[in-house]
Formats: structure tokens, C-alpha cells, sequence
């Protein structure tokens, strides 16, 4: 870690995390630890909004579909508690509805999963407007498709018929993406 990241992070080292991939949450926890942060985890909605009332951090990294609801509550929440906070929200399924919402509610950065912990704390430090320099590693165009499909066939209650109706596809076509395996 270089030595320029525990400065910037200053006084208050505080980090909450929340995220129902308990073995993700325990692989961010422990490298953000070994960033400088204070870290402090939780697995849903109802835990991470009582962190973020009884102790507010100054830093915030949020998925955006947890098992028990949105992320984005936490992130009121702790918007309303503490407004200087700096908050990441982070999802498996990016899409510019939901980041345009997570950013109005007072998200600063939004993050597609999988993002590493060097992804997170350059958008969690990042000044003002200055942007994060863009990942080591994006995802490929092809993987973007892949979890699009995916969300909206969970969407779709793993309908295949209906899936490729709403995504203007032919069955058969679908059937055959959803049949391998997801692309790197």
C-alpha cells in the first residue's frame, strides 16, 4: 500500500461494508484493512442501516441487491447522518438507471461487481469531480452482455420464453447463450 493512501484517507478511517457475498465481504474486508480503514461489516439492509445510524463512517461501500432489500436505503440513511460520507455502491447487474439513481440519493462512485479492492479505494478517495482512473481489468463486452441476459432472466423467473421476448430474441438463441458458461 503506498504511503500517499493512509494520508488521504485523514482522521476518520471508518469504512462500512455491505454485501450479502459473505466470502466477497470477507476477502473486501481484510484488503481494505490492510488499506488503513477501520472496517466494519454487514450482510443486509437491516444491518448495515443500524451501523449507519448508530455509528456513522466516513466511508461506505454498498451492494445494491441485498437479500432483505435495496442498498440504496443505506445509503439514505447514512446520506441524512452523515452527508460528508463517501459512498460506493456496488452491484453484479450495472445498469444506468440504477446508477443514476444511486448517485442522486448521494452515492459518490458505482461500481460494477467484480471490482477489486483497488477499483474501490481509488473511487472512495477520489476528489470532488476528479474521476477514478478506469479499471485494471473491465469487464469485456461480452461479459457485459452475459449478466445482462442473466439479470433479465432472473427477472423473468427463469422464463426462457419470456426472457427472449423481452430482450427481442430468438428461444432457441437464448437457450444456447444461457447454456454456456459466462464469458471472461
Amino acid at each position: 500500500m503506498a504511503a500517499n493512501e493512509i494520508d488521504e484517507l485523514g482522521e476518520d478511517k471508518s469504512l462500512l461494508l455491505v454485501d450479502d457475498d459473505e466470502p466477497f465481504l470477507k476477502r473486501l474486508a481484510k484488503a481494505m484493512e490492510k488499506r488503513g480503514f477501520d472496517v466494519e461489516t454487514s450482510g443486509s439492509v437491516a444491518g448495515g442501516t443500524a451501523v449507519a445510524t448508530a455509528r456513522p463512517p466516513a466511508y461506505a461501500v454498498i451492494d445494491l441487491r441485498l437479500e432483505d432489500g435495496n442498498g440504496l436505503d443505506v445509503v439514505e440513511v447514512l446520506r441524512e447522518k452523515r452527508p460528508d460520507s463517501r459512498i460506493v455502491v456496488l452491484t453484479g447487474y450495472g445498469a444506468i438507471a440504477t446508477a443514476v439513481a444511486a448517485v442522486k440519493i448521494g452515492a459518490t462512485d458505482y461500481l460494477s461487481k467484480p471490482a477489486d479492492a483497488t477499483d474501490i479505494t481509488n473511487a472512495l478517495l477520489s476528489k470532488g469531480d476528479e474521476l477514478p482512473p478506469p479499471p485494471e481489468n473491465p469487464m469485456s463486452a461480452d461479459r457485459v452482455r452475459w449478466e445482462h441476459i442473466q439479470r433479465v432472466y432472473e427477472l423473468c423467473d427463469r422464463n426462457v420464453s419470456e426472457t427472449a421476448r423481452r430482450l427481442n430474441m430468438h428461444r432457441r438463441t437464448l437457450q444456447r447463450i444461457l447454456a454456456k458458461r459466462s464469458p471472461r
